[in-house]
């Protein structure tokens, strides 16, 4: 299972600061998405995680807003809050960095998928002849096709 961050709770009563609060709750709300994605992706669905790129975009944008914000602040927050929002943060770079292996692997495989199509389809398009040695001839880069994929399945 994944490792979450801890929620916001514990530290925003603490903040009393909104925008610590706001920096929390988005934290909050991105890796509630990231863990969904991610376990999506992993079971193969994703055609279910797809949609989820926009909102986790947009909560990205805010991250990066709110955690601005508490970077322009951090030196007038208490030292215990700081170094809370740091464990939080490390904890969720640990969470992204499993996110971005999963998609890659994803990635590859796709990939990996359509060449060994494109591959197949050219080495039977391509004539079979023998050449100077009596083995069959590999095909050549003009025997490569198009390859055409619908996303409207």
């Amino acid at each position: 299972m994944l490792q979450t961050a801890p929620r916001s709770a514990a530290p925003t009563h603490l903040a009393g600061n909104a925008d610590v609060d706001a920096f929390f709750e988005v934290m909050d709300a991105l890796v509630a998405i990231v863990e969904q994605e991610t376990a999506l992706v992993r079971a193969g669905r994703q055609r279910d995680a797809a949609p989820l790129e926009r909102q986790k975009a947009e909560l990205a944008q805010r991250y990066t807003n709110a955690a601005a914000r508490i970077n322009a602040m951090k030196e007038t927050l208490p030292p215990q809050l700081v170094e809370t929002i740091r464990d939080r943060h490390s904890l969720f770079q640990a969470l992204l960095q499993t996110n971005l292996t999963v998609l890659a692997t994803a990635h590859a495989v796709s990939e990996g998928i359509m060449r060994g199509v494109s591959s197949e389809l050219a080495r039977k398009a391509a004539p079979s002849t023998y050449g100077a040695t009596g083995r069959t001839n590999a095909p050549g880069p003009s025997a490569a096709q198009p390859l055409a994929v619908s996303r409207v399945l």
